[in-house]
């Protein structure tokens, strides 16, 4: 495995992932760096560069098992273990963040969820009940949570931010569409749909003639 891996090859391993979990539950044993391809819009020779960073994967005329495959790359990307989460913002964000399956299909629990409303406090999302911000650094601490999802209005995005990574959280995953910032040592990942709409909308704009230079 090589010690140094490109940040796009790391972007690209949980696309691979999805796909072959897909496979896997459709009873596919084998693919081929070519079916890979056109089902993750991948070239299949960056799909083969990629995997030969952490090994040997695959055999010439039989392609890749994708049991085995599904298993080294969840290994790879730390997702073979379960992975507490705590969600701050059960609106209606929160709420569809909290019950997405594929979730838990990766390894990941939301364990604990917060929120300032009276309203909601005390009631469930699933089994979780939704407790008090004010206890958010108690229980981040008491559970040993490392990874923090903001879902906040986003006047609140910062400070509720600034709580996680006091109490411990390391990587933080931002709803809003505001820019929020973090201390050393602590990841952020901003997931903004308006950011992804407006990227992917770039290259229908193209296709149609709409877009000008």
């Amino acid at each position: 495995m090589s010690d140094r891996v490109p940040e796009g090859v790391i972007e690209r391993l949980p696309l691979y992932l999805n796909i072959l979990i897909q496979l896997r539950r459709d009873g596919i044993a084998t693919v081929s760096s070519a079916s890979l391809g056109e089902l993750t819009l991948v070239n299949p020779a960056q799909i083969r560069r990629d995997l030969t960073h952490f090994g040997s994967f695959g055999k010439r005329g039989v392609g890749y098992d994708v049991v085995t495959l599904v298993d080294r790359i969840q290994r790879i990307l730390g997702a073979d273990h379960v992975h507490r989460l705590a969600l701050v913002g059960a609106g209606n964000l929160g709420s569809a963040i909290a019950g997405y399956n594929g979730l838990r299909q990766h390894g990941f629990l939301v364990t604990a969820i917060f929120d300032s409303d009276p309203r909601r406090i005390g009631t469930r999302i699933g089994d979780v009940t939704i407790q008090s911000i004010d206890d958010l650094e108690r229980v981040l601490r008491d559970q040993d949570i490392r990874i923090g999802v903001v879902a906040v209005p986003p006047t609140a995005a910062q400070e509720v931010t600034d709580r996680l990574a006091e109490g411990g959280v390391r990587i933080i995953l931002n709803y809003t569409p505001v820019i929020v910032r973090v201390p050393q040592g602590v990841t952020l990942h901003n997931t903004d749909p308006v950011h992804e709409l407006l990227h992917t909308l770039y290259y229908l704009s193209r296709r149609e003639g709409v877009a000008r230079v």
